[in-house]
């Protein structure tokens, strides 16, 4: 087979006939916007158990100190969910047990024809058809079916949705305050891409999107603060994520000074990747994500509200302030981005940063 690889008559493009071949750039942005979904989703899922982690350690810690342990039940395991097996399903499957990474036993995928994942049954993930049970045991559930599938599937599963459960959509004919009417359900990201005419040519169409995103090159053009490579995402998906982080820890009935603290260390545990020895550690305020009335009158062992995940992403927020007016932040976060998937920036591989207005 090696001897084939190379011949021209065996290649995809050769059967297309020549008039038609202006459409071939659509490959490439199919395979780009691929591997920019599974790279947001992977990241999320990352933040999403170190936080976990790092709750579940200090709990321990003070437990040992107190001599009062509580049983964790395995808190600190994150639960993922798959709802659909098709082709994008595959590829998150794929790009969270290697890249998270998450052991199979946490992972589950649902779909009409779970005799079609043999590979992922072959690596302990459980394969069923039976929506209702993946979300009832899910802490985050990616949807990866089609558009006319959704209906039914939100009627099947809304009401077995836990209030912390994080439903993460990548059906994008379906807009947020739809899915809030499907689901009932306020705890939703929808991540939202556009992409240039100018799409560059960095994103291939036949890499794996495991070894894609080891590639510093289209890792940095991933990045949601990147205007490289063609492929933008509204930056209300980082508002959203970061009002997601927060949820979880209410969900804990954790006083929002922990949090705070929590979320700080959480952006400041890769500074080292900044390079720069004045590098200050972030350090998240309750008025960066609540009124400065609400925080006023927030005491310290007072958890946050439960937000509204939907409204953040169609509204201006306190964060909102904060991401477009916080220069330090959008540097600490590109760097905790591509550290987080292994890959250190020197001062030179820095990406321009988009500071433009998020787009709705």
């Amino acid at each position: 087979m090696d001897l084939l690889e190379d011949l021209e008559t065996l290649k995809f493009e050769s059967g297309i006939h020549e008039e038609d071949h202006n459409w071939l750039y659509l490959l490439g942005r199919s395979h780009g916007l691929m591997i920019t979904a599974c790279a947001h989703a992977t990241f999320f899922c990352k933040l999403l158990r170190n936080l976990r982690k790092s709750v579940l350690e200090k709990r321990t810690s003070k437990c040992h100190l107190t001599g009062l342990c509580e049983e964790t039940q395995d808190d600190d395991a994150l639960k993922v969910g798959i709802i659909g097996g098709g082709h994008l399903g595959k590829q998150l499957a794929r790009t969270l047990l290697q890249l998270v990474p998450i052991p199979a036993e946490n992972l589950q995928i649902s779909t009409r024809r779970p005799e079609t994942l043999d590979e992922f049954k072959k690596l302990g993930i459980q394969c069923f058809y039976q929506n209702t049970s993946l979300v009832g045991w899910a802490n985050v559930v990616f949807l990866c079916c089609l558009p006319s599938q959704l209906p039914n599937i939100c009627v099947e599963i809304q009401t077995r949705l836990g209030k912390d459960c994080i439903v993460y959509s990548f059906v994008s004919a379906i807009p947020v305050p739809r899915l809030k009417l499907l689901l009932n359900h306020t705890n939703i990201l929808r991540p939202q891409y556009q992409c240039a005419e100018d799409l560059a040519h960095i994103w291939g169409a036949n890499k794996e999107i495991t070894a894609a995103l080891q590639d510093p090159a289209i890792l940095q053009a991933t990045c949601p603060y990147s205007p490289a490579g063609g492929i933008s995402l509204n930056i209300k998906w980082l508002e959203g994520m970061f009002y997601a982080l927060l949820n979880f820890c209410t969900a804990k009935d954790m006083p929002h000074s922990q949090v705070l603290q929590h979320l700080s260390e959480l952006f400041s545990q890769h500074l080292e990747a900044c390079k720069d020895d004045e590098a200050a550690p972030l350090k998240f305020q309750a008025q960066d994500f609540v009124s400065k009335i609400y925080a006023k009158n927030l005491s310290q062992k007072r958890p946050f509200p439960l937000f509204d995940l939907t409204t953040v992403q169609l509204k201006e927020t306190p964060f909102s302030q904060y991401l477009s007016n916080s220069t330090t932040f959008q540097d600490r976060f590109i760097h905790l981005y591509c550290d987080s998937f292994g890959i250190s920036l020197t001062k030179e591989q820095e990406p321009e940063v988009s500071t433009g207005s998020p787009s709705q």
